[in-house]
């Protein structure tokens, strides 16, 4: 067993509940940890017997084009769509962060992480 870690992808899209973050849009920055069995991919060298990171990031890609209301219902799209793609993924969590938030208040970001094991999701 192993972890697998894409850090700070980053994107713009058009995620919020507000009209004008689903016309305008914003910087969001995606984490994702996936726990997966490395064994096989360990004594092989060969990719095929590996979870593809790059896959993985086309997937998050692909979802980020796709407008959410709740950072919550982009995790969760992306968490199912991983399990779906990735026979050897255990466990995973999706962190999205939204950059400069509208919220009247100082502050830089707000960050919804959702995790998930496999049959329970």
């Amino acid at each position: 067993m192993g972890q697998i870690k894409l850090n700070g992808l980053e994107f713009y899209a058009y995620h919020g509940c507000l009209q004008e973050e689903q016309v305008i849009g914003n910087n969001f920055v995606v984490d994702i940890t996936m726990d997966t069995e490395m064994q096989k991919a360990s004594c092989s060298d060969d990719l095929s017997d590996a979870l593809n990171y790059a896959e993985a990031y086309e997937i998050v890609k692909q979802e980020m084009l796709v407008r959410s209301n709740l950072l919550e219902h982009l995790c969760r799209r992306i968490l199912d769509k991983l399990f779906e793609s990735f026979e050897q993924l255990n466990w995973a969590q999706v962190c999205v962060t939204k950059l400069n938030p509208p919220i009247d208040a100082k502050m830089q970001s707000v960050t919804i992480c959702q995790q998930s094991v496999r049959g329970i999701h």
